[in-house]
């Protein structure tokens, strides 16, 4: 579909066409949040900030396949992680990462929702669809879900699902993503930029927690003037720069010292992955407990961690036919495999168990 009205000389000269979309309501309609889904992210999102305010002296995890691309793999790593979760409740809260959008350096598979076929058809309006089946079912198992928020339009057909949100890298310095934050229902963690940079995220912070207008939509897919109150709830997430880890104590305490300089509780996230680890999974191990010992020795700044985790390790390329894939491999960035993901999580617990007050 084109727009009529639009001059053919002048107007939309790099637009080849305009299909709709189903909207927010339409699609929340389609797959309506259940009662033990809506608790889950209620509840969810309750013990994220209370770690975030000191209430609760537990740490959480944010640990999933860096992109879901298989939701019946998707489904099998959330079904396990849920057994963990139960298991080490006491002193790490788990939250799995469904991230459904990829930005991409260059060029590349955008993600589930762009792209849910990986063949190039994009069928957004089915990847939103089934990316908020997805949720559904992860959300009634009764394990809280991470996300990206990438695009400024998603958070009306899935927001009501996510317990905590990243903003990325690559656009915690947009405007749009900060005013973006500002609105959304959960606590955000904002990552330093790609140069390592902390200030960059710091700004993101103080911006986010402000109120803002800006243009969105509505739950009828209306353009819409968005009025934001400002989201309390943002955090500092370490993820490295320039090929380079920050997650050392050195770099940990610069970064509590500018948070504190810009009047604004210390609250870290380390992301294992990235830089901190070289993009290499197999060091996600080390840093992991790397940062347990920190908060071992004292630390009570570092919140939280992120792993970049699937069922097999490595990754793989996106190939035509779907049956030459191997199961529970992730197609973006190389991941630990789950018995990894089990050892990380299991020896982190036992070690904070002597260090923290445990939940009952």
């Amino acid at each position: 579909m084109t727009n009529s009205t639009a001059h053919p000389t002048i107007d939309n000269l790099h637009i080849a066409a305009f299909h709709p979309m189903p909207t927010p309501d339409e699609i929340q309609a389609r797959l309506p949040l259940s009662e033990r889904a809506a608790r889950t992210v209620e509840n969810g999102r309750a013990e994220m900030i209370r770690i975030l305010t000191g209430a609760d002296t537990r740490r959480f995890v944010v640990v999933g396949p860096c992109s879901i691309h298989d939701p019946v793999a998707g489904l099998d790593y959330a079904r396990r992680l849920k057994v963990l979760a139960d298991e080490v409740s006491d002193v790490l809260m788990i939250v799995m990462r469904v991230y459904f959008e990829k930005p991409r350096t260059t060029v590349g598979w955008k993600g589930y929702i762009n792209d849910p076929h990986m063949d190039d058809s994009f069928r957004i309006d089915e990847g939103i669809a089934l990316g908020r089946q997805f949720l559904l079912q992860v959300n009634e198992l009764g394990l809280p879900a991470g996300s990206e928020a990438l695009d400024p339009i998603s958070p009306q057909y899935l927001g009501d699902l996510i317990a905590w949100n990243a903003i990325g890298a690559r656009t915690t310095e947009s405007q749009t993503h900060r005013e973006m934050s500002s609105g959304l229902s959960t606590p955000v963690g904002f990552k330093n930029g790609t140069n390592g940079d902390v200030s960059i995220a710091i700004n993101a912070i103080l911006s986010a927690a402000r109120p803002h207008r800006f243009l969105g939509i509505n739950g009828d897919g209306q353009v819409a003037i968005v009025h934001t109150t400002g989201n309390p709830y943002g955090h500092l997430v370490l993820r490295g720069g320039d090929g380079r880890p920050n997650y050392d104590t050195v770099s940990v305490s610069l970064a509590e010292q500018a948070m504190i300089k810009a009047k604004l509780t210390p609250n870290i996230v380390v992301d294992c992955s990235h830089a901190n680890s070289y993009k290499k999974p197999e060091l996600q191990p080390l840093v992991m407990s790397d940062v347990v010992s920190q908060i071992v020795a004292g630390n009570r700044s570092i919140v939280g961690v992120m792993i970049e985790s699937n069922l097999v390790a490595g990754n793989q390329s996106i190939q035509s036919d779907p049956a030459k894939m191997t199961y529970g491999c992730s197609v973006t960035d190389a991941c630990v495999d789950w018995a990894s993901t089990e050892s990380m999580i299991r020896e982190a617990a036992q070690r904070l168990r002597s260090v923290l007050q445990t939940k009952d």
